[in-house]
């Protein structure tokens, strides 16, 4: 792994979006949490996907300061959004370590679970979203036009959220601004061909960014191919400030900003 000289830090970042709830973190979660905080990235949102996603995430919110819970059924997972499972997320939400639904939303690069299977997890977890005042985490690949739609038609701006990982385009992006959202940037977003998502991230208002590793994936140079960790975030945001033209302590400090005003996060 890269030496990151902690005298040339920024500030403390929040990497919105990480999977330390997936089998390859969470048996390290200790040493993973630990070069997080050597990095500097002090807060970080565990997001759910499946059943045990969902467990693990409050379980690892509940032991680490600064680490918060987000629960939900990620579309790929969709077909196993039974009944007895929809009940469980339900009867979580209330916990006090849950500060938002997702991830959840449209993929339609993966056949795992039918459009109808999709369309209705989602559905029902925007609902809920609504019910509880939650923020929503959302996921989308190929299907921007519908998961664009169903948001919409929610009225997601009454709660907010935040488009996980953007793949689009600036006007996809600038549609998604419209709806109240705000935009993430993983580590795709220091890819050379990444020139699409760069455009992007260049019509989000500062006040709408927010930075996220996706991890275990998604690598950010120079780290890419590689296993991905919540430490990572660093190169993000030292990657998104490139491509905005900014001192990376400037978007360390307004990402993590963001991140505590919409997860409605109090900070000591």
């Amino acid at each position: 792994m890269p030496i990151y000289d902690p005298t040339k830090m920024p500030a403390d970042s929040f990497d919105t979006h990480t999977h330390l709830n997936d089998d390859s973190l969470f048996e390290e979660l200790a040493a993973y949490v630990g070069r997080a905080h050597e990095f500097r990235v002090m807060e970080m949102n565990v997001v759910g996907y499946d059943g045990i996603g969902n467990q693990r995430a409050l379980e690892i919110a509940h032991q680490y300061a600064g680490i918060n819970a987000i629960l939900g059924f990620q579309p790929e997972d969709a077909k196993l959004f039974s009944a007895d499972e929809a009940a469980l997320l339900k009867s979580q939400i209330s916990d006090p370590a849950v500060v938002g639904l997702g991830e959840m939303g449209l993929d339609y690069y993966w056949d795992t679970s039918t459009k109808k299977q999709q369309w209705d997890a989602f559905e029902q977890q925007l609902a809920w979203a609504k019910e509880f005042n939650k923020p929503v985490t959302i996921h989308a690949r190929d299907a921007m036009d519908d998961v664009y739609s169903i948001l919409k038609n929610a009225d997601v701006s009454t709660i907010g959220g935040v488009m996980h990982s953007f793949t689009g385009n600036a006007s996809e992006a600038e549609k998604f601004l419209d709806l109240g959202m705000h935009v993430s940037f993983s580590g795709i977003v220091t890819f050379k061909n990444a020139k699409e998502i760069q455009a992007a991230a260049q019509v989000v208002p500062m006040e709408r960014l927010l930075v996220e590793t996706d991890a275990p994936y998604l690598a950010p140079t120079p780290l890419r191919g590689k296993q991905n960790e919540p430490a990572f975030v660093k190169y993000v945001v030292d990657g998104l400030a490139a491509v905005l033209g900014l001192d990376p302590q400037e978007v360390a400090q307004q990402t993590t900003a963001n991140a505590r005003q919409l997860w409605s996060i109090q900070h000591d």
